[in-house]
C-alpha cells in the first residue's frame, strides 16, 4: 500500500480499509493544526495507477487463498470481506466530480463487497460541487464524510484562519443532508480562548442545531510550538483556555443540543473518553462532564496536555 506520511483517521474508521488518494491538505493555513507538517509538500494527488494497485492489493489480502491459509497458520482470524473505504488525506473530498467518481468505480471494480466510501472534507470542498454532483457521489457510494468545523464561532473561526464562517457551514452542510451524504463533525475544545468558550459552545449548538450530524466528536485543542497558534500566544495575542474550563464548554455544549445525535469524546487529545446517544443519555453524560469538573485537579489535566506528544 502506498502511505505518505502519518496517516491520521477518525476513530470510528479503524475497520475500514485506508486508501491513500492525497497527501496534506489544500488549506495548510489553520494556525492551530500541524498535522502535516511532516510533508515536504502542502498537498498531492496519488496517481490513478497507485490508488488501483493498492486497491489490487487489498483485494488479495481479503480473498487470495495463500492470504486465507497463511492467517490460520498463525492462528489470526480469517480477513473479513472489505465493506467500507476511507480516502486519507487531509481533505480528499476537494478532489473535482470526475476524480473522485473515478475512484468509486476502482473500488467497486476491485473490491464489489464495498459498500460505503469516507473521508475527511473541508466545508469548502462542497461548496465546489453542484447539487447534481453531490447526489451522484452519494450513489456512487460517498456516505458517512468526517468535517472539522471546530467550532460555530466566527470570531475564532476568522482568527484561526479556518477558511469558513458559520454560515457555511450551515449552508453546504444543509446541501449534503439535501443529497443525502451524512457526516460526523470535530468540534475543537478551547478553539475560542480563555474566557470564551461557552459562547463558543453555544454558538456552536445553534449551528448543529439546524443541521443533521450523525456524530459530533469532542477534541481537545492541543498547542504545539511548530504551530503558528503557539507563536500567537507568545507575541500574547491569544490566551489558551484552562483544561478545567474546557470541560465546562463541553458541558455547555451539551446542555444546549437539541438534536438527536451521538456524542463523544474518543480521540488522544481527551484525557477522559466517554460517548453517549442524545437526547437519551445526555444526563449521564452531564454527570460524567459533572464528576470531571468537580474532582479532577487542573494541574493533572495540564500534565495529559503537556506530555501529548501528537493526536
Amino acid at each position: 500500500m502506498h502511505y505518505t506520511g502519518t496517516i491520521w483517521r477518525p476513530p470510528y474508521e479503524a475497520a475500514s480499509l485506508l486508501l491513500e488518494v492525497t497527501a496534506g491538505c489544500t488549506h495548510h493555513k489553520c494556525k492551530f493544526c500541524t498535522l502535516y507538517h511532516d510533508l515536504p509538500f502542502q498537498f498531492r494527488m496519488s496517481p490513478l495507477s497507485d490508488i488501483e494497485s493498492d486497491l489490487q492489493e487489498a483485494q488479495l489480502a481479503s480473498t487470495d487463498p495463500v492470504s486465507m491459509l497463511t492467517a490460520r497458520l498463525q492462528g489470526l482470524p480469517r480477513p473479513e470481506r472489505i465493506q467500507r473505504v476511507f480516502l486519507t488525506g487531509a481533505n480528499p473530498f476537494v478532489l473535482k466530480f470526475d476524480r473522485l467518481m473515478t475512484i468509486a468505480g476502482l473500488v467497486r471494480q476491485y473490491i464489489p463487497s464495498v459498500t460505503t466510501i469516507g473521508c475527511f472534507a473541508r466545508i469548502t470542498d462542497i461548496t465546489g460541487k453542484s447539487d447534481g454532483e453531490l447526489t451522484a457521489l452519494r450513489e456512487a457510494g460517498f456516505d458517512g464524510l468526517t468535517i472539522g468545523i471546530e467550532t460555530g464561532d466566527d470570531e475564532a473561526l476568522r482568527f484561526m484562519n479556518k477558511g469558513c464562517t458559520a454560515s457555511d457551514i450551515v449552508r453546504q452542510c444543509q446541501r449534503l443532508d439535501q443529497a443525502g451524504i451524512h457526516y460526523s463533525f470535530f468540534y475543537l475544545v478551547g478553539i475560542s480562548g480563555a474566557g470564551r468558550g461557552e459562547a463558543g459552545a453555544i454558538a456552536t449548538a445553534q449551528v448543529c442545531n439546524q443541521l443533521h450530524p450523525t456524530l459530533i466528536g469532542v477534541n481537545m485543542l492541543t498547542v504545539y510550538p511548530d504551530s503558528e497558534l503557539y507563536q500567537e500566544i507568545q507575541c500574547g495575542h491569544w490566551t489558551e483556555e484552562g483544561e478545567l474550563e474546557k470541560y465546562k464548554e463541553i458541558r455547555t455544549l451539551l446542555d444546549h443540543l437539541e438534536i438527536p445525535v451521538q456524542f463523544a469524546a474518543l480521540g488522544a487529545s481527551n484525557a477522559f473518553r466517554f460517548q453517549g446517544t442524545l437526547p437519551q443519555d445526555t444526563e449521564a453524560l452531564r454527570g460524567t462532564l459533572d464528576q470531571i469538573i468537580e474532582t479532577v485537579q487542573e494541574e493533572d489535566l495540564r500534565e495529559y496536555r503537556v506530555h501529548l506528544r501528537h493526536l
